[in-house]
């Protein structure tokens, strides 16, 4: 008796750690990925940084999330930093900072004229004209603020994809039905996922049983 199919699965913070473009409020919203960010759990990591009109700000990892605020003028500043990008002449939706196409950074910029940038490369290699863009991104995927706290979600968006992992599986035990969750992400509480891997941790899951000799 062996288990079958397996899907893969992955857990994320529902509303800070949706993807990035669908952040609501989001003013500024950074992603950070390696040269080949496909992979099993492809898109689950959390943003590397979002900021909100009222200076909220959370800051991701391959996991978990951070939370805290900004003060009014720290605000201000990163503006200042923001309209500086925007008036870089001719900046194209896709820039290169140097030959190696990793890492990538996914900069949307909202709140004005909407803007989504995917700049690749090393941003201590960046051209004259392009450092407003390099600095800023390097600055925010590095971001500290004694503010900042350890973020706990009360629900998770929950979502699987056909596929197989190194190992064993696990037994579905959401409320949600699997086929839901293949069709797209599904709200869960947090209490549901609480042993459950989250981010880009995807997890194996067994749904049904077959026989063979």
């Amino acid at each position: 008796m062996v288990r079958g199919p397996i899907s893969l699965v992955a857990l994320l913070a529902l509303v800070p750690a949706a993807r990035a473009g669908e952040v609501p409020g989001a003013v500024v919203v950074l992603d950070v990925a390696g040269a080949a960010p496909e992979g099993p759990a492809a898109g689950a990591n959390p943003p590397r940084f979002v900021l909100f009109e009222d200076g909220q700000v959370f800051v991701g990892g391959t996991q978990r999330l951070a939370t805290g605020r900004l003060e009014r003028e720290e605000v201000k500043e990163l503006e200042k930093r923001i309209a500086r990008v925007r008036k870089i002449p001719g900046l194209g939706s896709q820039v290169s900072f140097g030959a190696s196409a990793s890492p990538r950074y996914h900069l949307r910029l909202g709140k004005e004229k909407p803007m989504d940038i995917l700049a690749t490369g090393d941003p201590a290699s960046a051209p004259p004209g392009l450092r407003p863009l390099a600095s800023l991104v390097q600055d925010l995927a590095a971001f500290a603020h004694d503010s900042l706290r350890a973020y706990e979600p009360a629900a998770y968006a929950l979502w699987a994809r056909e596929g197989a992992l190194i190992g064993g599986c696990r037994s579905w035990g959401f409320a949600v039905p699997l086929s839901e969750a293949l069709a797209g992400p599904r709200s869960v509480p947090a209490a549901a996922a609480a042993d459950w891997p989250t981010g880009g941790a995807p997890a194996s899951v067994c749904a049904g049983r077959s026989s063979m000799s």
